[in-house]
């Protein structure tokens, strides 16, 4: 490439990665007819302008030129003016190195990177400049070998420049001149084969109908195309060495950014010069960038690629080679880079499928159960494509026994439930469907979905296996869900958290049709499958989505009626957990007052509840037969779904509490024994009934009973049932019962906690747990939470239940604390244990929070309380002498370090607090002053100051004179004689409280009898020494 400025160019460097200084604010230029003022104000089309520009150029070459660079020094930020002196006589190196010195202020902004709508448009005015600057002079101007290769000169060292705004501009520049050429090199290779083709066409006539003069025209012409053309590619080709090869690997991201973008558009426009591996190599390479959005331009890159059938042959090598990488980012951290991963590979199976391995598509299949919805839809789409789409060699709809056409998606609807069932995640058919729902129409064809379980299958067909029925009503209980409801499932978050009237509208058609199928569909499901317990549990979810007014709408009366008697049914027949609570919250949504059908639901739910009082009252009364499995089962049972039910609706018209009651005050009786699962229903039941006692109290709709009688009734029951579930607490042998009263008691003591004092109703039911209480709540978690995992044998599934069950134990303990239900000192025994159980952390760490919330100064004693246990359970087993350097010791010091980081940053409000706590120290510390068995050495807990300095930090200045002061005026021994190690804790906790610049120890005597400068400088001395002790 020559230039008739300057000859020959040098091939730049990579830039080092530093930056100089920038300009911060926006460049006022005095002279407004600046391209950079016009382009920055945009007053004028930039159409318009390049045109301006060109009529200068044309005038005077030289002065368009000089305004061109002007141009981009200006976009740089920098207020340099190039002078045509500066322009004649001087390199572009030395040029650039005077604008350098033009940067007036330390910044990081310019031009193309501030923030704000003035400088997003100049950006696109920037490229859009450039772009048509090129455009308009394709024709003559771009080939006079001066104004395009002294720009790209220009562009070069502005490239390779230390000024990261130069850097940043001219790249951006470079390589919207290379795309412009592109468009360019595109123009005339399709004037240069319309000009092939006419020559052809010419040169093929006979002679006597040959113009030789046309032939020689069009000869003339296709040369100088082919002069055209290998300019610019000369033009790309030294551009992009020059520029491209190394900024793509620039320490400023966006520049790397902009390099790929580019890249992937020369590649799509001009694939015969740049669809090459030895430029492909470059977006491979830069797939493993460490910013995401530089990947994720790489990526944005190969898309399109890949969905070009002609391109397919180019790429053989690149996807050899990359492949794996692009699969692999499919997992990528950040979640656009992931989902752009997935529509790629999306586009490979489209175009390439022999490319992905089975491998490479069962990794995409199982990120439909991501918890990113983003990634787990683009998945669903590639689900789609590859398993969920009917095609040509799709067989030919098949009838049912009875001769009914099985609807199109039913082959789809087969694939996905064996897909859902071989992926062995059954918890997680949520996750799958909000993953389908919005790209397939199969996931609402609830008609399909019903044939396939209630049609018997016609000739050719297979019946469902059980399992496969079970996986499907899953399925359709979860896309009945979210079409009803619009929610994603726990977990995942949709991407926009505003809900548009689109979405509403849609939601509620797609509750009026599945209604309207269901309502006639739902009773027959349940009548078909309501031996299979896992099957009826999924069943009766459904009316919960029920738009309920459509039963009266449409007069489907007789519907309801076989719904709720089906549903009276499933409870006479079945005894499993979540069928009966599957049935009472449905049973809740059906009987809401709000609707027209409550009284028919309401008289079907009175007579299920005086079945179930039957049932409980015949039971108890019969004593338990040891070894008559069939009489507690019976029993068990009975009281299981009084427990259940009671949860959900209001019993209390039956009367069940004293026969209830008088179940759990006999749990010890061994004359009665009944089963540790009966007495659990019974405690749950009652709990339950002392809470709608509650709610009755409070909204006054208890009829024929004064408010004053249901208050004394309500107190005589919490003051009978919380005694006794603490006596179980403590004296149950039983696991299942002691845990249940637990918690129990726990969640009564914050529902009856000081806030119903705010009701003059329910002000007298506060219920303050006594010390007894406390400390029998305080011993359970002790016991049963704070434990070391003994057996090794436990299955990892186990483990993890039986942590999530301590958790829960420890949580509720923890919410007396944080509302204050329980003083701030009974989590002192919690507190303890902040760093030995990381399991716990998390829960301990938000009580400590919730606890300095409530009161900073009890928070803060709390917190010595919980050292000074640790620390005497530690002296109490290392005996007379304390090892500091202990395990233990340490131990004690990360507790108390981990309790200073809870303090935050501001001294001024943790002021009090921090003093009250070195006052608990320090006497907790000399307490007792007299070392019984050392009458001459330190208190026996002296040691505990080296603890309390790990809080000095957290002092005022004018504090740690205060607390000095307290020290010395408690410490009535005086100074000790000795320097011994087991003095050392005092040492140093007092000159961790001395003034920086006058520390005073207990020590030796004074150098010099002078005053007070010789005792610094001996004990400045010594506090060296006593920090290393120390550390």
């Amino acid at each position: 490439m020559s230039s008739s400025k300057k000859s020959p160019l040098p091939t730049p460097s990579p830039a080092p990665r530093r930056k100089i200084a920038a300009v911060k604010k926006p460049l006022t230029v005095e002279d407004e007819n600046t391209l950079f003022c016009i382009i920055r104000n945009g007053k004028s089309s930039v159409q318009k302008t390049v045109d301006e520009w060109i009529e200068q150029y044309k005038a005077d070459r030289d002065s368009g030129l000089r305004a061109i660079m002007q141009f981009f020094i200006s976009a740089s930020g920098c207020k340099g003016k190039i002078t045509s002196q500066m322009q004649s006589s001087m390199e572009y190196a030395a040029i650039i190195h005077h604008m350098t010195e033009e940067f007036e202020e330390e910044s990081d902004e310019y031009p193309i990177i501030m923030s704000g709508p003035q400088w997003k448009k100049f950006r696109s005015n920037f490229c859009d400049f450039v772009e048509t600057l090129v455009k308009q002079c394709q024709y003559s101007i771009i080939y006079d070998q001066y104004l395009m290769d002294n720009v790209i000169s220009l562009l070069t060292s502005l490239s390779d420049s230390q000024v990261r705004a130069f850097r940043h501009t001219a790249t951006l520049a470079a390589m919207k001149f290379m795309t412009a050429l592109v468009e360019v090199a595109l123009t005339v290779s399709i004037h240069l084969d319309n000009t092939s083709r006419q020559y052809e066409a010419e040169r093929q006539k006979t002679s006597d109908g040959r113009a030789s003069d046309r032939l020689e025209a069009l000869l003339a012409k296709h040369q100088e195309l082919e002069k055209n053309m290998d300019e610019i590619k000369e033009m790309l080709t030294y551009t992009f060495k020059s520029i491209f090869v190394h900024r793509y690997r620039d320490t400023v991201t966006d520049i790397r950014a902009i390099c790929m973008a580019e890249i992937g558009i020369w590649m799509r426009r001009f694939p015969q010069n740049f669809l090459d591996d030895s430029y492909l190599k470059y977006v491979g390479w830069t797939l493993n960038d460490k910013v995401g959005d530089v990947r994720l331009k790489c990526l944005q890159a190969l898309e399109p690629l890949y969905a070009s059938e002609q391109l397919k042959g180019k790429l053989e090598l690149f996807t050899s080679k990359f492949k794996d990488r692009v699969v692999s980012m499919t997992l990528d951290i950040d979640c656009d880079v992931a989902v752009q991963a997935v529509r790629s590979v999306i586009t490979i199976h489209k175009y390439h499928r022999e490319v992905l391995s089975d491998k490479d598509c069962q990794a995409l299949y199982m990120l439909v159960f991501s918890s990113r919805r983003a990634v787990a839809q683009a998945a669903g789409e590639f689900l789609n494509e590859r398993l969920l789409t009917l095609d040509e060699t799709s067989p030919p709809a098949l009838r049912t026994h009875r001769g009914k056409t099985r609807l199109p998606s039913t082959p789809l609807i087969r694939h996905l439930v064996d897909f859902f069932f071989e992926s062995e995640m059954p918890e997680h058919g949520a996750y799958l469907v909000d993953s389908l729902i919005d790209s397939n129409e199969m996931m609402k064809d609830w008609e399909c979905m019903t044939d396939l379980l209630m049609e018997d299958p016609g000739p050719g067909e297979e019946s469902l296996d059980d399992e496969q029925e079970t996986s499907l009503i899953e399925l359709m209980t979860c896309c009945i869900k979210q079409a009803a409801t619009g929610e994603s499932p726990v977990g995942r978050k949709p991407a926009r958290k505003v809900t548009t009237t689109k979405q509403i509208h849609q939601v509620q058609e797609d509750r009026v049709r599945l209604t309207e199928h269901f309502i006639q569909t739902l009773p027959l499901l349940l009548g078909k499958f309501i031996a299979d317990p896992e099957k009826v549990a999924n069943l009766l979810l459904i009316p919960q989505f029920f738009n309920l007014e459509i039963y009266t709408t449409s007069r489907q009366e007789e519907s309801l009626e076989s719904l709720l008697r089906l549903m009276k049914t499933v409870v006479e027949r079945r005894t499993e957990t979540k069928v009966l609570e599957n049935c009472a919250k449905t049973l809740i949504v059906l009987c809401s007052e709000d609707h027209a059908i409550y009284s028919r639901c309401d008289v079907i739910r009175s007579t299920l509840f005086d079945y179930l009082d039957r049932r409980l009252r015949d039971v108890l009364k019969e004593p338990v037969t040891a070894g008559d499995e069939d009489q507690v089962f019976a029993l068990v049972s009975s009281l299981e779904k009084v427990a259940i039910f009671s949860s959900c609706h209001n019993l209390g018209p039956w009367k069940l509490w004293d026969p209830l009651f008088n179940a759990v005050r006999e749990a010890n009786d061994p004359s009665r024994s009944l089963p540790p699962e009966a007495i659990k229903h019974c405690i749950s039941a009652c709990y339950s009934a002392i809470l709608w006692e509650l709610l009755q109290l409070e909204n006054g709709s208890r009829r024929g009973t004064s408010a004053s009688q249901q208050q004394k009734q309500l107190r005589v029951h919490l003051d009978a049932y919380i005694p006794l579930m603490a006596e179980l607490v403590i004296t149950s042998n039983f696991a299942l019962v002691r845990d249940q009263a637990y918690m129990s008691v726990c969640d009564l003591l914050i529902v009856f906690s000081n806030k119903l004092k705010s009701n003059p109703l329910s002000g007298p039911l506060v219920y303050e747990p006594d010390r007894d209480l406390q400390q029998t709540l305080n011993n359970f978690i002790q016991k049963y939470v704070f434990v070391e995992e003994e057996d090794e044998e436990i299955d990892e599934e186990t483990k993890v239940e039986e942590l999530h069950k301590r958790r829960g134990y420890l949580s509720n303990f923890c919410k007396l604390v944080a509302y204050n239900v329980l003083p701030i000192q009974t989590a002192a025994d919690v507190f303890r244990h902040y760093v030995k159980y990381d399991d716990y952390g998390d829960i301990i760490k938000m009580t400590l929070g919730r606890a300095r919330e409530i009161n900073k100064v009890s928070c803060a004693r709390t917190m010595v309380l919980s050292l000074s246990m640790v620390f005497r359970d530690f002296s109490r087993a290392a005996g007379s002498r304390i090892d500091r350097q202990s395990e233990e010791f340490l131990s004690v010091k990360e507790l108390a370090k981990r309790f200073v980081l809870s303090f935050g940053l501001d001294a001024v409000k943790n002021r009090e607090a921090i003093t009250a706590l070195h006052r608990d120290a320090i006497i907790f510390a000399i307490n007792p002053l007299k070392n019984p068995n050392d009458p001459t050495g330190p208190p026996p807990n002296l040691a505990f100051l080296e603890i309390a300095a790990e809080f000095t930090k957290k002092l005022l200045e004018q504090d740690k004179k205060t607390v000095l002061q307290f020290l010395d005026r408690v410490l009535t021994m005086g100074r000790p004689s000795s320097r011994g190690e087991e003095w050392q804790p005092l040492i140093l906790y007092r000159n961790s409280l001395a003034p920086q610049t006058a520390r005073r120890a207990y020590g030796r005597p004074r150098r010099d009898a002078g005053g007070d400068d010789g005792e610094i400088a001996d004990d400045n001395d010594d506090a060296g020494s006593d920090q290393e002790m120390a550390g």
